[in-house]
């Protein structure tokens, strides 16, 4: 008998944790379900082409339908891990067919808009990679960054007041990553050149930014919010026939321009950082610096770079509460993306992939959320507001399985140091 490898471990627990769970949802969502009204899935939210308007089926039949489904996905769990392979393929089916159980179980009797939403949850995502992103170029680079927090909410704060002074959208967002910058400066000064305990220090940053926009909120916005926060947002740009392609159209393809450089910024990041030379001295620097140095890498001099780079992405993401969707700013807006950015990066193993996925996952347990509460779902509603912080909790806890930060991460630098 083989012995196993500790992520062939983890995998099988994997495996046997989605079988069980199986079992359990088999057990609520049809044998103890009485639940036979019709459920009925809406595909068209625009003008979009159509291919299917609506899809009607039994509650209890969709159910057993996607219930089968998540079984196929643990076969091919299973047969991944046979062959020595990831099994994120079969744990995807599997997370799929689950969910979709799930919706049929609790919105039995309903209309439920499945577009309508993946496309809230895009929405709910945006700022979240945004802010992964800006902490993966943080932590690949050694400094941990527990500001994002800060950066997301004073770049809303500044985008939303320059947009509404100047009535114009694009100046709001020339500026939004300049704020971003400017609470990634204090980040980078104290920790590298002072080297202050990163983890305290991102918790200090973040208190005071919410402090300084508390101010502006009340001394300023709220007085004369008619000149200073009262901006224009961006119009969703529709991209020529991408945009008619059924639901992934208008997910993915009618969107605003602040989404469209994130999918440009996060492909830029996943191919920058492995496949440059730029990538490769990050990654070296995040990981044995002093080995960088030897080669003639001058360490904190990038790590300074990175991070005002990290504060340019992180303020992209916060002028997306604001200019992004609704105009104005108000106090404490960001409601803990910036924490939930970086469980993402954990829960995603620190890869721009893994990070952006996590996100979505987030930005869809809010989204659906949301529309089982308009629905009159029969589960409470309180109980999927917690689904993404219950997650965030399973994340940093390290329950997703073994992950590690880059070697170096939240430890100074400076020559002479191991």
């Amino acid at each position: 008998m083989s012995i196993l490898s500790a992520n062939q471990a983890r995998q099988k627990r994997g495996i046997i944790a989605m079988l069980i769970l199986f079992f359990v949802f088999t057990i609520i969502f049809y044998f103890r379900s009485n639940k036979i009204e019709d459920i009925t899935f809406g595909f068209i939210v625009d003008t979009e082409w159509q291919l299917l308007n609506e899809w009607k089926i039994s509650s209890k039949s969709g159910a057993a339908l996607f219930l089968f489904i998540s079984l196929i996905g643990i076969g091919l769990a299973y047969l991944q891990f046979k062959k020595g392979k990831y099994i994120a393929i079969g744990g995807f089916v599997f997370g799929f067919g689950s969910i979709l159980a799930f919706i049929c179980w609790t919105a039995s009797g309903k209309f439920v808009p499945f577009t309508g939403i993946l496309q809230g949850a895009v929405m709910f995502s945006v700022p979240l990679i945004f802010g992964s992103m800006s902490g993966l170029l943080c932590e690949k680079s050694g400094v941990i960054n527990i500001a994002i927090e800060g950066q997301l909410l004073f770049a809303a704060c500044i985008s939303a007041m320059i947009a509404s002074v100047s009535q114009n959208v694009f100046v709001g967002l020339l500026f939004a990553p300049i704020a971003g910058a400017l609470v990634s400066l204090l980040l980078a000064f104290f920790a590298i050149k002072y080297q202050v305990d990163q983890v305290i220090l991102g918790f200090v940053i973040n208190l005071l930014v919410i402090g300084i926009t508390g101010f502006i909120y009340s001394k300023l916005l709220i007085p004369s919010g008619d000149t200073w926060n009262a901006g224009p947002t961006f119009d969703r740009i529709p991209i020529p026939l991408l945009s008619q392609v059924p639901v992934i159209g208008p997910v993915l393809f009618n969107q605003t321009i602040v989404v469209y450089l994130m999918y440009a910024i996060v492909a830029v990041i996943q191919f920058t950082l492995f496949k440059t030379r730029w990538g490769l001295r990050t990654r070296a620097v995040g990981e044995l610096p002093i080995a960088a140095d030897s080669v003639g890498i001058s360490v904190n001099q990038l790590r300074y770079k990175n991070v005002l780079l990290a504060g340019l992405v992180a303020g992209i993401g916060g002028s997306y509460f604001t200019i992004g969707a609704v105009g104005s700013f108000t106090k404490e807006m960001t409601s803990g993306a910036g924490f939930i950015a970086l469980a993402c990066l954990i829960f995603g193993k620190w890869t721009p992939r893994g990070a952006v996925t996590a996100a979505l996952f987030f930005g869809f347990t809010t989204s659906l959320q949301g529309n089982l509460s308009i629905m009159g779902a029969s589960i409470p509603s309180e109980f999927m507001l917690m689904v993404p912080y219950a997650a965030t909790i399973i994340a940093v806890s390290g329950v997703v399985g073994r992950v590690r930060a880059p070697a170096a991460d939240g430890i100074p630098y400076s020559r002479g140091n191991k």
